[in-house]
């Protein structure tokens, strides 16, 4: 009698797949279809790195609080990245150098997947997700003065599309509506809660 085998589910080629599926950019504004934007705005290139540790029993994202003190964003969470210096050569490089200074993640960790489709911000910025796997351990190091935590969500909570709420606040005078995917005690919003639902939406196609 032949035994049924199981098929064995591989997180990595699953995102492997997901980023290779034609899709759109998105942006702060997508759920804010009034706002009108200048036609000859001036975007910045910026790299995020959408870093999935595979040194945990379940894949997990690498994700960091950002420091109460920075004039912009306090407090809120963010990927590793920031924007593209004169000195990098794309936002691969921008992602992977921003990584390494803000969690001490080193350069030559994460194994590069892919690309999610670039994100506009409110704060001007054309922000490429990097997706990338990290197969080994590290002690990561927050950057004094940018970063007060660095913690981890499992993969699979921000892969299920139930998980994201919509919400709304009140930004320069109107209401602004925004993405979230809470978890445990870390409130993931805005422009990270957005890429994050871009890809669990890739990943459900």
């Amino acid at each position: 009698m032949k035994l049924k085998t199981e098929k064995v589910h591989d997180p990595v080629e699953q995102i492997r797949a997901a980023l290779r599926r034609p899709g759109h950019g998105s942006s702060d504004f997508d759920l804010n279809p009034d706002t009108v934007l200048p036609p000859r705005r001036r975007l910045r290139p910026a790299g995020v790195l959408v870093a999935i540790s595979l040194a945990y029993e379940t894949p997990r994202v690498l994700l960091t609080k950002r420091s109460s003190a920075l004039k912009h964003h306090p407090g809120q969470i963010a990927f590793p990245g920031g924007k593209q210096d004169e000195s990098d050569a794309d936002v691969t490089a921008a992602a992977l150098r921003e990584a390494q200074e803000e969690i001490g993640l080193p350069v030559d960790q994460p194994e590069v997947l892919g690309f999610l489709p670039a994100h506009e911000t409110v704060t001007s910025f054309n922000v490429t997700p990097v997706v990338a796997v990290v197969r080994d351990t590290f002690k990561p190091v927050p950057e004094p003065g940018e970063v007060d935590e660095v913690f981890s969500t499992p993969l699979a909570h921000l892969l299920d599309p139930e998980n994201y709420l919509v919400e709304s606040r009140r930004w320069r005078g109107q209401k602004r509506r925004y993405y979230t995917v809470p978890f445990g005690p870390y409130y993931i919003w805005g422009a990270t809660a957005r890429i994050l639902r871009g890809l669990a939406a890739r990943v459900n196609e």
